[in-house]
């Protein structure tokens, strides 16, 4: 059973934290993971992107020129998409971009992208209740040794708001909730640093659900 260590705002070991096998230490499963980090990253678009057609711009209401005689093509209004100021054919509305996956497959993606960092040692725990007040120094010298490339931060609870001012502006660092913290947030970071309440938040979302005999 793989473990980490817990470390407190000082920098010293508090003890170890086991992870579950069932969620730290499967094969990950790439489609699956693919699939739900796509979604995620979907449902985070805005989708206000809009056009308007040849009915909703200003002007046009008179035609052009006569129909028969000038030698040009006939035109019914200024505000056609072939003129300079015209409506847009097929253009952008708005809309939403979210994509519907199933509850197991989001469960699933969520241990593969845990063990994926379980496996090459990018997870830490963090003593956060040891921040009496936001330190933005401390919270960066507590990272300095860890740090890969960018580093995400789980924090869960008000009792952890110190921790959190501590963390949020040190550069390469992204300090979530852990009911924000999905898929794409885990793989994307190179090292992961949880609460222990944001571990047992996150860790209650990838388990399995039981099945009632």
């Amino acid at each position: 059973m793989p473990t980490i260590k817990l470390t407190t705002a000082a920098g010293k070991a508090s003890g170890d934290v086991e992870l579950d096998d069932g969620l730290f230490a499967v094969q990950p499963n790439v489609p699956v993971m693919h699939q739900v980090v796509t979604a995620q990253l979907a449902a985070r678009r805005a989708g206000t992107q809009s056009t308007k057609t040849r009915a909703e711009v200003a002007g046009g209401g008179a035609k052009p020129w006569r129909q028969k005689g000038t030698g040009r093509a006939r035109q019914g209004s200024i505000r056609a998409p072939q003129f300079a100021g015209g409506g847009t054919v097929f253009g952008p509305t708005p809309r939403s971009y979210t994509v519907k996956v199933n509850r197991k497959a989001r469960r699933a993606a969520l241990r593969c992208a845990l063990s994926i960092h379980a496996e090459r040692g990018s997870v830490f725990g963090l003593d956060a209740a040891g921040f009496d007040a936001p330190s933005t120094k401390t919270a960066s010298d507590l990272i300095a040794d860890r740090r890969s490339g960018s580093v995400l931060v789980v924090l869960s609870g008000p009792d952890e708001a110190s921790a959190f001012k501590s963390f949020r502006n040190i550069a390469g660092v992204n300090v979530l909730a852990a009911d924000d913290c999905g898929v794409a947030d885990i793989i994307g970071a190179a090292t992961i640093v949880f609460s222990s309440d944001a571990l047992d938040a996150v860790t209650a979302r990838a388990k399995k659900k039981e099945v009632a005999v």
